[in-house]
């Protein structure tokens, strides 16, 4: 399937699926939000990755906020990092990157290695949400470049170190059925019911959402008897 530029969905949206389909609505189609310490510690730590202009390391040129988009995916955002490493006859040297992925054949840029870098407050997660949406933005890339990315980094600010992420066949399998998850959850205006869950007391949403108050209840005098209590 092919989406229209006018339905893509902001690529953030595949990590706050993954971490609660209700959360995921919330923002995206009631268009709520809020903000607590977890939310603005991630909102400074992108910031600081996209600040900075272009710049070239022992050959390899590092962008930052480069847009992203996907047709296939049905998504657009913007890459914290990319590093752009071409093999040794394209060397970039002092021209810019454009002009040399321009003037490359679909042979040439097959050989760069192109390799998306997602920043994240705290430490790596058991689940699949940040490496899903690293993955989304090499998808995204390879859609756009006709480059081959196996490969992205996810940098944790807790950690201060990078992880290496294979985007093989199985988390490309993961991603493409997020996206199609998301597009049903934002295109259809749905909102799943709470589910209360540990992860809840550190969601910014908590008091919007209120999964206390919806969710395991099976009336409101139920509920209000579990508050007195």
């Amino acid at each position: 399937m092919t989406y229209a530029e006018d339905n893509l969905i902001p690529l953030s949206a595949m990590q706050h699926l993954l971490f609660c389909e209700r959360q995921c609505a919330l923002i995206h189609v009631e268009r709520l939000w809020a903000e607590n310490l977890f939310t603005a510690e991630g909102n400074w730590l992108h910031e600081k990755a996209h600040t900075g202009k272009p710049e070239t390391r022992d050959g390899v040129r590092i962008t930052r906020g480069l847009p992203l988009q996907s047709f296939s995916l049905g998504l657009s955002g913007q890459a914290d990092v990319i590093e752009w490493e071409p093999p040794t006859e394209q060397r970039i040297g002092r021209k810019t990157l454009v002009d040399v992925l321009q003037r490359s054949t679909a042979e040439q840029r097959a050989k760069w290695r192109v390799t998306p870098v997602e920043y994240k407050r705290g430490k790596p997660k058991s689940n699949d949400c940040d490496r899903v949406q690293l993955c989304a933005q090499a998808m995204c890339l390879e859609e756009m470049l006709g480059v081959s990315i196996p490969t992205g980094q996810l940098f944790y600010g807790e950690k201060r170190r990078r992880v290496d992420v294979a985007c093989d066949e199985k988390l490309r399998a993961t991603t493409t059925a997020t996206a199609i998850r998301l597009h049903e959850i934002i295109d259809n205006m749905l909102t799943p019911p709470a589910v209360r869950e540990k992860k809840c007391d550190t969601c910014s949403l908590f008091h919007l959402c209120l999964p206390d108050a919806t969710s395991n209840t099976k009336s409101a005098k139920e509920y209000l008897n579990r508050m007195l209590q």
